[in-house]
């Protein structure tokens, strides 16, 4: 089980560089915006990979998930980078980390709270609402910046 823990955790690593490949090609905010898209998903999937996978299908959903769910934050760094001025930009980039570790430390210890209160099955769901207001908060500025949002598609 470690083996597969570790293949899940650290190739989170892997999934960041393939995204800041893949954010030059399209952008940074697409980019973004699709691994927050995905990683919700994976949230409102898991109850069907938890009760009616295979053990491989199971143990690949939790790798996709791995991949997707870490991809955003480097992306998010990126967009704060690009659109800081420079005297506060060291400034923008720790307080928009600060938020991000901080979220995901609210997260976690919330999941844990709820685990004795919710089936373990459904449990996971609760964590698309980060990825929803994620996606709400980028399509908000993406508005902003003169980009068409129809139906989770974003168009320039």
């Amino acid at each position: 089980m470690a083996l597969y823990s570790f293949f899940v955790i650290g190739l989170g690593g892997l999934a960041c560089v393939i995204e800041g490949y893949i954010s030059q090609q399209y952008g940074a905010k697409k980019t973004a915006a699709t691994a927050l898209l995905l990683s919700g998903l994976c949230c409102l999937l898991s109850p069907l990979f938890l009760i009616w996978s295979s053990f491989y299908a199971f143990i690949s959903f939790l790798i996709f998930w791995g991949l997707v769910v870490v991809a955003d934050s480097p992306l998010f760094s990126t967009l704060v980078a690009q659109n800081s001025d420079a005297k506060s930009k060291g400034t923008a980039l720790t307080i928009v980390n600060t938020i991000g570790f901080s979220l995901t430390i609210v997260s976690i210890q919330f999941i844990s709270f709820l685990q004795t209160q919710i089936p373990t099955t459904y449990l996971f769901m609760l964590l698309a609402i980060g990825p929803f207001l994620g996606l709400r908060a980028l399509f908000k500025k993406l508005n902003h910046y003169g980009f068409k949002i129809h139906s989770f598609k974003i168009k320039e």
